[in-house]
């Protein structure tokens, strides 16, 4: 049965490089075949993977709800959309949810793409789903139980906020996660006690602290993808820790 990680986190907060990062110790640790999902509505999962998109299922969706294509089943013509979306690399898979739903129903063509991806994940030992703060698309996508849920955080008490409504946001969607964790990012210098209390107070599971880190600032300014960050790296080697002790099989 595969496993299944999820992050969630507001916009600014490095959640994308964080999702990034899980796919890319998956795959160092011998833990894939890994299907990464962009569940963001402001897409760039590939940027951080350095790949090139061929679609998105929000495409398909569209098509779906205008009939899909003559002579042709809807289960059919979904299977054949996903499979073109589908961008191969090395030790993983990306798919992308895409462009958020548009006027009228869409619950036959959603129902549909459920159940396709139900069947996709079927291949894989793991799917990484990089979601946005909302997590509309997760509540629609995934219809098992998330094993572990990264809530991804800047230091700020706002950003804090914003994280515990997310972690609320589990509960109301009626998203089953089995372990959801804290982590923080883009800290500078040390975590201090007035921080740690509000981080307590929130009711916040810290998995761990990554530093604000110059290299990765400057690799996403030049538009060099995140993904080749090697383990010397500070704050790759500060997530890979925090992987080894949240993520069931790995370690080591």
């Amino acid at each position: 049965m595969s496993m299944t990680i999820a992050l969630a986190g507001k916009g600014g907060t490095g959640k994308t490089t964080v999702a990034g990062l899980v796919i890319k110790y998956l795959v160092s640790r011998g833990l894939g075949p890994v299907l990464a999902v962009d569940a963001d509505a402001n897409a760039n999962l590939n940027e951080v993977l350095g790949v090139e998109l061929h679609g998105t299922l929000g495409d398909a969706r569209e098509e779906m709800k205008k009939g899909g294509q003559p002579g042709m089943t809807k289960d059919i013509f979904m299977d054949l959309k996903v499979n073109q979306a589908l961008v191969e690399a090395e030790g993983f898979d990306l798919i992308v949810m895409g462009r958020p739903e548009g006027p009228g129903c869409y619950c036959a063509a959603n129902n549909l793409l459920t159940n396709v991806v139900d069947k996709l994940i079927e291949n894989y030992n793991v799917m990484v789903v990089d979601n946005e703060a909302g997590m509309e698309h997760l509540s629609r996508l995934i219809t098992k139980q998330i094993d572990v849920l990264y809530v991804v955080s800047d230091p700020s008490r706002r950003g804090l906020t914003a994280a515990r409504r997310i972690w609320d946001l589990v509960d109301d969607l009626h998203i089953h996660v089995a372990k959801k964790y804290l982590i923080l990012n883009q800290l500078q210098g040390e975590l201090g006690p007035d921080l740690k209390a509000f981080i307590d107070e929130q009711g916040l599971n810290l998995a761990g602290v990554i530093q604000e880190d110059a290299e990765i600032y400057d690799m996403d300014q030049a538009g060099r993808p995140t993904s080749e960050l090697g383990p010397e790296n500070p704050a790759v080697a500060a997530l890979f820790a925090i992987f080894d002790q949240t993520i069931d099989g790995a370690g080591g």
